[in-house]
């Protein structure tokens, strides 16, 4: 009796094992909200990946609109999100960061979000990849509201699109590094904002209001912040004037080099945001087209760069903080 009931113990553990298992290989999950998936919710894919795979996972969005507030965890890695299709693939919520929350401040009132709160999707984890999908914050324009708020490091976002209005897309951890390819990212106030360093390759920059594009708040310590190369900024029918950027933070570095710039960009191009940040804002054009483009009256505290300059700022330089990340273009 002794004998059988190891033999059960030991049966019983192995089928709990493979149970558990079940989704812990390389193959891809399916996610559809008509049911014909594995899962009908990004959240629930999410759920069942291995904590610290060594294997690419792929979770796949087909198309339709999901209503989720996703965090993807800072014990996985290796994950890549793609959609069916760019624009008929979203996810969305509609958090704000003047929502009260059931907390309350000392003197008794509701204590708002607040913007860091508000993300739609939050990225923790190292090694991620998202791919022809939306994701959007479509909250009332009541306050800031994050689309994709990202923390973790050598993340890529291939034609994608994010969607909001103040703070669209949030960088928020220095010496982290983010790659945008073929991207659309929308917004109003400083939608681009923080402190890590991203390269923007070939993506349209869309304003919604008169406004500032980005507010890098890049730390003094870190070589750079925000680069466009090869984008399209481009502004809706009722904005007259854009600035290219304002810094968050002292030390703040955007380059804009071969954008293409609308006639909305003010003459100027950047906003100091304090008067002491004229000091050490690390602004920075080059070799830019378009009515905005002009560079007689820009500000006397940004620069443009030389040829040797531009020559020098390349991938695999920039990302190359910690250890070197080789993306491919």
């Amino acid at each position: 009796m002794k004998r059988f009931f190891s033999f059960f113990l030991v049966l019983l553990a192995a089928v709990t094992v493979r149970a558990a298992g079940v989704y812990d290989n390389p193959d891809t999950l399916v996610v559809a909200r008509d049911g014909t998936g594995q899962f009908r919710n990004v959240g629930d894919a999410i759920e069942v990946c291995r904590a610290f795979m060594d294997y690419h996972k792929v979770i796949f969005v087909k198309k339709g609109t999901y209503k989720e507030k996703l965090i993807l965890p800072s014990w996985l890695q290796n994950i890549e999100i793609c959609g069916e299709d760019r624009d008929q693939t979203i996810i969305t919520w509609d958090d704000h960061a003047n929502i009260k929350l059931p907390i309350q401040t000392e003197g008794g009132e509701a204590r708002p979000m607040g913007t860091f709160r508000t993300y739609t999707l939050k990225i923790e984890g190292n090694d991620m990849t998202l791919k022809n999908i939306t994701i959007e914050n479509n909250s009332a324009r009541l306050g800031q509201a994050v689309a994709l708020h990202t923390e973790g490091d050598r993340l890529t976002f291939i034609n994608c699109r994010f969607l909001g209005h103040q703070d669209t897309v949030y960088t928020g951890v220095a010496g982290t590094r983010l790659f945008f390819k073929d991207c659309y990212i929308e917004g109003t106030t400083d939608f681009i904002f923080g402190p890590s360093t991203v390269w923007f390759e070939h993506c349209d920059i869309y304003c919604k209001s008169n406004s500032y594009i980005t507010a890098a708040s890049t730390p003094k310590n870190i070589m750079y912040g925000y680069i466009f190369n090869n984008c399209t900024v481009s502004c809706a029918p009722e904005v007259t004037k854009v600035y290219l950027g304002r810094p968050w933070r002292d030390y703040g570095y955007t380059l804009f080099m071969h954008c293409s710039l609308p006639a909305q960009i003010r003459p100027e191009g950047w906003h100091h945001w304090r008067e002491e940040a004229k000091q050490t804002a690390r602004y920075l054009e080059f070799e830019n087209s378009g009515e905005g483009a002009a560079t007689d009256k820009r500000v006397g505290w940004s620069r443009q760069l030389t040829k040797k300059e531009a020559k020098e700022i390349t991938l695999d330089k920039v990302f190359q903080i910690s250890n070197t990340w080789s993306v491919e273009r």
